[in-house]
């Protein structure tokens, strides 16, 4: 018998430290655009290398769709606990409110550091000859790294919307029935290419599509792009079904060598296809090869992320009370890390270490200061009772977790 169905009362500790460990990688994500061996980042490094090209690759293919699966998931199962009001002065809280709190915030200490870089390049003076900023309107809102609160909120009502007409199909618990089954079916070693499918479809009809990159980002506009909606809407729609199914996870634990050896292997023919490590960054246009490539990539994408979740279900359902920690710790973490990282990559730009001093001493500063942050402003204040949902006391014995995550 699985790990993950032994422990059908307790929290849900795989899943959760997936979750923290997709938004903590946002840190080594952003870390590794300064070192990247093409142009993309607005601190570029002339120390890089391609390797960072390939850990950058790597993270993104599997991390926002791990999280937006584990994130329907979570949804489902508080919107059974607490019902519909409950879950919507939940999520109004706790992600709303952070959006709301934090956008312009951080959006300043971003543009901060933007001019910082521009004055340094400008021999220490701020270029007054720059263009203007493009008006704001819904297609050109800056929603920085905070994007994925926003894709959030937008699941949520979707959630909520068609949770209308499925309830009342299921009265009679028939069509719930037909459901679960499907989900059954969906789940096995075939899952990644069925659900792959819309996403390839995706990546074809977007035009300017790049496909090193993968799914582009819904960073700037408040109407995400088809692309990122496809993706996330369909994990997190996914994880809505198997709360309903929650036996299914024991399947995809047991499945993890298949899982594992299809996203490594897919994933890595997909860095060759799309030009390796060194990658052509223009978009491709001739039809042909852009059906193979959105084919591979969208394969690449599901399958390292259901590698991910089932190594998580696998090896790290115990508890841990570091792996705990820093899952409650990681929200506030990708909230205030892309700051640090762009005044970190600023600090060490001139030096002359190699590229991965470097890289590792922009990690390692962001994460000390924001978990410094966490630990003395965060967690034992009213802040972390926003922001996770409890306020942990100063001193408390330590007590067993039987509750699942939210």
């Amino acid at each position: 018998m699985s790990s993950s169905e032994t422990r059908p009362a307790e929290r849900l500790h795989g899943l959760d430290a997936l979750r923290g460990t997709a938004l903590l990688l946002g840190v080594v994500l952003h870390a590794s655009m300064s070192y990247f061996p093409v142009t993309i980042w607005i601190v570029p490094d002339t120390d890089n290398s391609p390797v960072a090209g390939v850990i950058f690759f790597a993270i993104h293919l599997f991390r926002m769709t791990s999280f937006f699966l584990i994130a329907g998931l979570f949804a489902h199962m508080m919107l059974g606990r607490r019902g519909t009001v409950g879950f919507i002065r939940d999520r109004l809280s706790r992600i709303a409110g952070p959006l709301a709190t934090f956008w312009f915030p951080v959006l300043a200490a971003i543009i901060a550091g933007l001019i910082w870089m521009a004055a340094i390049r400008n021999g220490g003076t701020i270029p007054t000859d720059g263009p203007p900023p493009p008006p704001l309107t819904l297609e050109t809102f800056p929603l920085t790294h905070l994007w994925f609160l926003w894709v959030l909120l937008i699941l949520y009502v979707g959630l909520l919307v068609l949770r209308v007409p499925f309830a009342l199909l299921d009265r009679e618990s028939n069509w719930g029935r037909v459901v679960d089954r499907i989900t059954g079916a969906l789940i096995g070693p075939w899952t990644p290419v069925v659900m792959a499918a819309p996403l390839a479809l995706a990546f074809w009809l977007a035009p300017g599509w790049t496909p090193f990159f993968g799914i582009p980002t819904p960073d700037t506009g408040l109407v995400p792009n088809a692309v990122a909606l496809t993706a996330f809407g369909s994990a997190f729609g996914l994880g809505v079904l198997l709360d309903r199914r929650r036996d299914l996870l024991g399947r995809i634990e047991r499945l993890w060598p298949v899982f594992t050896v299809m996203g490594v292997g897919v994933g890595t023919a997909a860095l060759v296809m799309v030009g390796g490590p060194v990658p052509d960054l223009a978009p491709v246009t001739e039809p042909a090869l852009k059906a193979r490539l959105a084919a591979v990539m969208a394969l690449a994408v599901f399958a390292s992320t259901f590698a991910v979740l089932s190594l998580a279900l696998r090896f790290a359902s115990g508890h841990s009370a570091v792996r705990r920690y820093l899952a409650d710790a990681s929200y506030w973490v990708y909230i205030v890390h892309l700051p640090l990282v762009m005044v970190g990559q600023i600090l060490v730009v001139n030096q002359t270490w190699p590229w991965f001093i470097k890289f590792g001493v922009v990690i390692g500063g962001t994460l000390t200061i924001s978990l410094l942050t966490y630990e003395l402003l965060v967690r034992h204040s009213f802040v972390g009772g926003w922001l996770n949902g409890r306020r942990v006391p100063w001193r408390r014995a330590s007590e067993p977790e039987l509750a699942p995550a939210e």
